[in-house]
């Protein structure tokens, strides 16, 4: 690969990282100040958000390290790594209350569904799926160990981020059509692109990258791995982001405040992943498929 794409790549992934931690720490100051709503949720999910500010810290130090220092060594990259992969898998599993929660709360006002759904189903899946992709990876990730398994986990764990998101967007979605009917959609062709590009497009994404993991999960080197695909999976996934922040931008909330695009926008702890294209087109328009 020329050394224009090589710096292309390493930039598009500090600035992610830069985004990453930058809006971690935004959403960790904004849900300290706001104070506490339910404890029972709010306490533990600000807990595991604190963990995923140390994870992005450690990660951002860690880009800086290898953009600037050339002697970084591979224990000390595969250290980082780790740390940084145990923090996110806390953050992770400090949503295991929402979903009990969720399960058992009722309010006159809604449906039970929409607690059920929109809370208990996105937040299990979460605080469950996550954990385990990622703790797989923490095991397997060692400089002394073959990089095979360390590479079919680090596929998991990716493929795993995007199916539990498509799990999330969905709930709210379903949540907003318990509540109002399917005139959500009808009425607002906006709502119905979202939607579509929601629960289709990520369901699609989710299952190309299941299969793209698992044709290269018996690769031992990141060198093994197509990545051109792997960054087509990135920006596209980025994309999603960006697509549905430009048409709330465009339009807002059309048919009210909805449920979906009020936690899309709002209480979104993953809105950083709109910048994931920075990352993945370099990956794309690399000469060497293998980058």
């Amino acid at each position: 690969m020329e050394a224009k794409s090589y710096w292309a790549i390493k930039t598009g992934l500090f600035i992610v990282v830069l985004f990453w931690f930058s809006y971690t720490i935004y959403q960790l100051s904004k849900s300290i100040f706001n104070g506490i709503d339910i404890p029972f949720t709010d306490v533990p999910a600000t807990i595991g958000l604190s963990f995923r500010a140390a994870a992005a810290f450690i990660a951002l130090g860690t880009v800086l390290l290898y953009l600037f220092k050339k002697d970084l060594s591979t224990p000390e990259m595969t250290a980082s790594l780790r740390w940084i992969l145990l923090l996110e898998a806390a953050y992770w599993f400090s949503l295991f209350p929402s979903a009990l929660w969720g399960f058992r709360v009722t309010f006159p006002r809604y449906p039970r569904e929409v607690f059920i759904i929109g809370t208990g189903v996105a937040c299990l899946a979460e605080s469950i799926v996550m954990p385990v992709a990622l703790i797989g990876l923490f095991l397997k990730l060692s400089s002394k160990k073959p990089g095979a398994n360390a590479v079919k986990w680090g596929l998991i764990a990716a493929t795993s981020y995007i199916f539990v998101l498509w799990v999330n967007y969905s709930a709210q979605w379903s949540s907003d059509i318990i509540l109002n009917g399917f005139s959500i959609l009808t009425r607002y062709p906006v709502n119905a692109a979202v939607f579509a590009v929601t629960v289709g497009g990520l369901l699609l994404l989710t299952i190309f990258a299941g299969v793209f993991a698992r044709k290269s999960s018996m690769t031992d080197t990141l060198a093994g791995v197509d990545l051109k695909k792997a960054g087509l999976i990135v920006t596209a996934f980025g994309l999603y982001f960006d697509v549905a922040l430009l048409l709330w931008l465009l339009f807002g909330s059309i048919s009210g405040e909805s449920i979906s695009q009020t936690f899309f926008v709002y209480h979104n702890m993953d809105l950083w992943l709109f910048s994931l294209p920075l990352m993945g087109l370099p990956l794309i328009l690399s000469r060497d498929k293998n980058a």
